[in-house]
């Protein structure tokens, strides 16, 4: 069994305004007990066996609402005392009509904690009367999950979270730490931990949030909204609005001839585009691309490019990484990737999961790889690259020609390689796909609106980025002074680092 004990210390997502609530003694209605609710949700739709155990201060009572979440028979309340043990036990049993069993004590080992609860300034922690009723929780083998999240990754974290729960431990968190990091008392956001030890929310595993001017908005990450069917019932949407979502922004997956697919009229509708490649069998592509490309290829055959399938492996990590490290610029701006350690290299190579690696090598050296990841009737190129001082030997050319025979071979019907044309602020990677048979597939992308910030947002054009709103006839002009900035950027980056 997990078993999660949960301190609720301040009722508010934000610490700020849970400090001054608890100073002034009052209790705004907006946002309390937000993080507290959305713990409780995740525990109640869990699948695995689990009590979470509630421990809650006069100033973060459960109000109905956090009630109604709280099943006993996986919701046990408890007393987190904050001043007065006997008082406060009777209100807290009081409001719930449950016998309590268990008490911890809320530290304020700083003095502005001290001023804020109402204690002496010389007490750190309220002494517990000899006949007071309750057993304290801190009799039970217990690991402090939002600490361990502070210095370790979520892998790590997730890992130790199982050992300790494999030896009956109980995993404490506080709910203000659920989504931020705080750097004074050193405790990290466990959010991910926790839903990948409940296995709950999957449906949220690759949603990313960006603040855009005032509104937050939210999108799966890079290629997972083309592969993926998406949830887009209310339950999926107020999970998001519990994430204080403004605006959640996805495709139409049409190639895939969905018809069951009805876009609400409150949603905002706009053009979008990807570079599609529909695959009927290698013959038919190696006749569609043209005597140049098939040329190319040829050339880096007789060139001594080998390629093929590449299981993960440490040297594989390491011949990405040096492709990655080879230039801080390429296509003329600065290339994102350069600087990753080693070990985050490792980590995407050994945890990307339905993703193919296509090797290219020049005698044994790493010249380029191309990364496919799969998904529902789709196929993604999502990274194609080769080290610089190769591209005389059209490294890239052999390899998508080997991704399109993976495909041909599989029966994967659909390449994807971003976007084309319109939206696409690369002109020379638009010429390479269209030399190797890729074609503007239109689509429909949606906004959805999620709070009244947001339908602000969306009447002043804030939802989509500022390259998407610039008009067609603009952005010959604009690619250069982008790629301009960008070059100057990361040099000026690198100047101050050495």
């Amino acid at each position: 069994m997990i078993k999660i004990r949960v301190d609720v210390d301040y009722a508010y997502p934000s610490r700020n305004k849970s400090l001054i609530c608890t100073a002034l003694k009052i209790r705004p209605k907006k946002d309390y007990l937000k993080n507290s609710e959305i713990i409780a949700k995740m525990v109640n739709e869990t699948q695995q066996e689990v009590m979470a155990y509630w421990f809650f201060t006069p100033l973060t009572l459960p109000d109905q609402k956090m009630m109604y979440l709280m099943d006993p028979k996986r919701h046990e309340i408890a007393l987190h005392i904050a001043v007065d043990p006997h008082k406060e036990l009777e209100v807290l049993e009081t409001l719930t009509s449950r016998k309590l069993r268990y008490y911890t004590i809320h530290g304020t080992e700083r003095l502005l904690g001290r001023i804020i609860w109402g204690r002496k300034l010389g007490q750190a922690r309220v002494a517990i009367p000899e006949d007071f009723p309750l057993q304290n929780f801190w009799d039970f083998p217990t690991l402090s999950l939002d600490r361990v999240c502070y210095n370790k990754s979520t892998e790590e974290t997730f890992k130790i979270a199982l050992e300790n729960v494999a030896e009956n431990k109980v995993l404490h968190v506080h709910p203000d730490w659920l989504f931020k990091r705080g750097k004074i008392n050193h405790r990290g956001s466990y959010y991910e931990v926790l839903r990948e030890l409940l296995e709950v929310d999957c449906e949220l595993e690759a949603l990313t949030l960006r603040k855009r001017g005032f509104v937050k908005i939210g999108r799966y990450s890079e290629y997972f909204e083309y592969i993926k069917e998406l949830d887009l019932s209310e339950r999926f949407f107020d999970k998001l609005k519990d994430r204080n979502v403004d605006i959640f922004t996805f495709v139409e997956r049409s190639w895939c001839n969905h018809s069951a697919f009805a876009p609400s009229d409150k949603w905002l509708k706009t053009e979008d585009n990807i570079a599609l490649l529909q695959v009927n069998s290698f013959d038919e592509w190696w006749e569609k691309v043209g005597k140049k490309t098939r040329n190319m290829v040829r050339k880096a055959e007789k060139g001594g490019v080998r390629v093929d399938v590449v299981e993960p492996s440490d040297e594989l990590a390491g011949g990405i990484w040096r492709i990655y490290n080879e230039t801080s610029i390429r296509q003329e701006r600065a290339f994102p990737h350069y600087g990753r350690s080693f070990e985050s290299v490792k980590d995407m190579v050994f945890n990307t999961e339905n993703c193919t690696v296509i090797g290219a090598y020049i005698e044994d050296e790493l010249a380029g790889f191309i990364q496919l990841v799969y998904g529902d009737n789709l196929v993604v190129i999502t990274q194609i690259l080769s080290l610089q001082k190769h591209w005389d030997k059209a490294v890239n050319n052999v390899m998508l020609a080997k991704a399109v025979e993976v495909c041909a071979k599989n029966n994967h019907k659909w390449l994807m390689y971003g976007r084309m044309g319109k939206g696409s602020s690369h002109p020379s990677l638009d010429k390479f796909k269209e030399n190797n048979a890729f074609v503007r597939y239109p689509l429909n992308r949606y906004y959805v609106t999620l709070s009244k910030k947001g339908e602000i947002a969306v009447k002043l054009g804030l939802h989509q980025q500022f390259k998407d709103r610039l008009p067609e006839s603009v952005k010959p002009k604009a690619i250069p002074v982008y790629n301009f900035i960008s070059r100057t950027r990361i040099k000026l980056k690198h100047r101050a680092v050495y």
